[in-house]
């Protein structure tokens, strides 16, 4: 019915919010970086204070969400939205402003799969959860398009990019206040009556008394069998299925993480500038493309999940990935091969003993922080080319020489390069970002969130989202925070290799350990975790089987193979 996708696009909200304040951080860094003249310690920490601080809210989520339910966590965000807006130019502040901003996304982050998972019935749950997934990259896409118009505010353009998340926060809160908790919630808190209306309203003319009965019955029995005494973390861990579930899910969000899509989220405009794209707002509008082409797919990822399945789309999905990897780190060895000779070396009159003219190529010079490449251009070739200390106040020109002044070495037609490397070979980078996209996007980007909201038993369902989701956050701060010093020490190149190769490992992972979930009630999914772990990817199929329940006063009695032909 209707009120379930009304109810599903709302939750999602808090999706788009998730990847507007990660989106539009990439087009932001590049304005703040030249405003508050940041090194590439302090981008890393702006990068990761929001993903650390949504880590740590995250893993205290399962509380929230077992004490105070789905719908009051989801809320929550939107207290935490505004505020960039009014944020002094200081860093320091502005790093507290995007941490404040996080605490609300990592909440939210996991607890919205499960709500939209709980009020689905079966054959739309894993198109309604992927439909999170479709607005946290249009958040982001509605970002970047948002960084591409305020990028042509040099001073204050930072400002609106991170400020306007607070529309969507105040629609979202409004539209929330007229939406339900999860039934099943409300069931394992004994509000039987307010569930059964509310699961009626999602669920329209059809009759929800066997879905009911479902829900409570197991319920009832988990509590019996796993019993309810001690912490319900301890308690799956000790319970082989949900720590088989717990493993698998907790994999999934890791290997999503490392297989670098955040680092390409987060640094695209970055990345398109390092591979040689010279403008800035060039750079923020080929983000800007990236981000579209993440949606689209992702809505292609919508379309594919109910008929592909999760564990078939998943590893098509990261096989892709991994191979556009390789292209986009074979786009920089390749620059890097052609990088530009330097070919002066003129005296530091500061007598300061710089590490710069100790370069003899541009790749190198490009991947210290302190140095810049000033250089001339005769038909596209760089000439009279300089490896020169930056400028202590400001990237844009060299503390001394030639491109000291601005105004000078533009009417005298010399370039200041910081950052990058003039190479006709940027282009390879966008498309190796393209193709890395358009693979990840339909099924690594959503399935770890729609899988970990159907793989645990009601009772460990909050527990089991916030750990996975937990693990999520603190690997995309293990990757943000690390990635412009590992593109130092390895190459760009080197970095991206390196994700190539753990999306290998997740391949590996995917394949022994993650069963298929599509069809199946969320109280059948237990089972397929049944099984050894390497074994469980196995467990994907119940073709050949006939497995039929009936109800005999009341109690649940197994037909066996043999007593099949005795059923009209």
């Amino acid at each position: 019915p209707g009120f379930v996708y009304v109810v599903s696009v709302f939750s999602a909200l808090g999706g788009f919010l998730f990847g507007y304040d990660t989106g539009v951080v990439s087009g932001a860094l590049l304005l703040l970086k030249r405003e508050l003249n940041l090194d590439a310690l302090w981008q890393e920490l702006l990068v990761s204070s929001t993903v650390g601080a949504a880590a740590l809210s995250a893993l205290a989520g399962g509380v929230l969400n077992g004490l105070c339910g789905r719908r009051p966590c989801i809320m929550q965000m939107k207290t935490s939205s505004p505020g960039s807006l009014v944020c002094p130019r200081e860093s320091d502040l502005v790093l507290a402003s995007v941490h404040i901003r996080g605490r609300g996304s990592g909440v939210a982050s996991m607890t919205v799969p499960v709500y939209i998972a709980e009020v689905a019935p079966p054959h739309l749950r894993g198109r309604l959860v992927t439909i999170n997934t479709l607005f946290i990259t249009g958040g982001q896409f509605f970002a970047s398009v948002v960084d591409g118009i305020f990028s042509y505010l040099a001073k204050d353009g930072w400002r609106y990019m991170l400020g306007l998340s607070a529309v969507p926060a105040v629609i979202q809160f409004l539209g929330f206040l007229f939406l339900p908790e999860s039934p099943r919630w409300l069931i394992q808190k004994g509000q039987t009556q307010r569930a059964r209306r509310i699961l009626s309203q999602m669920r329209g003319n059809q009759a929800i008394d066997e879905e009911y009965d479902s829900i409570k019955n197991n319920i009832e029995e988990e509590e019996k069998e796993v019993g309810a005494a001690g912490p319900v973390i301890c308690r799956m861990l000790t319970y082989p299925p949900t720590r088989r579930a717990l493993i698998v899910g907790c994999g999934l969000q890791m290997f999503q993480q490392l297989s670098g899509i955040n680092t390409v989220m987060y640094y695209s405009a970055t990345i398109l500038q390092m591979s040689g794209v010279e403008d800035d707002r060039l750079a923020i509008w080929l983000a800007a493309l990236t981000a579209f082409i993440n949606f689209i797919f992702t809505l292609v990822g919508v379309w594919l999940v109910e008929r592909m399945g999760r564990r078939k789309l998943t590893l098509g999905s990261l096989t892709g990935t991994a191979v556009a990897l390789i292209i986009l780190a074979s786009g920089f060895l390749l620059s890097a091969q052609v990088s530009p000779r330097i070919t002066l070396n003129p005296p530091d009159p500061s007598h300061q003993n710089s590490t710069c003219t100790k370069y003899s190529y541009c790749n190198g010079c490009m991947l210290d922080p302190d140095c810049g490449l000033c250089y001339k251009l005769n038909n596209s070739s760089v000439v009279e080319s300089s490896c020169i200390p930056v400028d202590k106040d400001s990237t844009m020109k060299a503390a001394w020489g030639r491109c000291s002044n601005e105004t000078v070495f533009k009417k005298e037609d010399l370039f200041w390069a910081y950052n990058f490397c003039p190479t006709p070979y940027s282009w390879t980078a966008l498309l190796g970002l393209i193709l890395y996209l358009v693979f990840f996007a339909p099924g690594m980007g959503p399935m770890p969130w729609t899988v970990n909201s159907e793989i645990y038993p009601l009772w460990a369902r909050s527990t089991g989202n916030a750990c996975s989701s937990g693990v999520n956050w603190v690997f995309n701060v293990l990757v943000s925070l690390t990635f412009l010093h590992t593109a130092e020490y390895l190459t760009y190149y080197g970095a991206f290799f390196l994700y190539a190769g753990f999306a290998a490992l997740g391949l590996v992972f995917i394949y022994g350990c993650l069963p298929e979930t599509k069809g199946k009630k969320l109280e059948e999914i237990e089972s397929l975790f049944e099984n050894r772990l390497c074994t469980c990817g196995m467990s994907d199929s119940d073709e050949g089987r006939y497995i039929e329940y009936i109800r005999v006063k009341g109690s649940n009695y197994h037909l066996s193979d043999n007593d099949a032909s005795d059923v009209e």
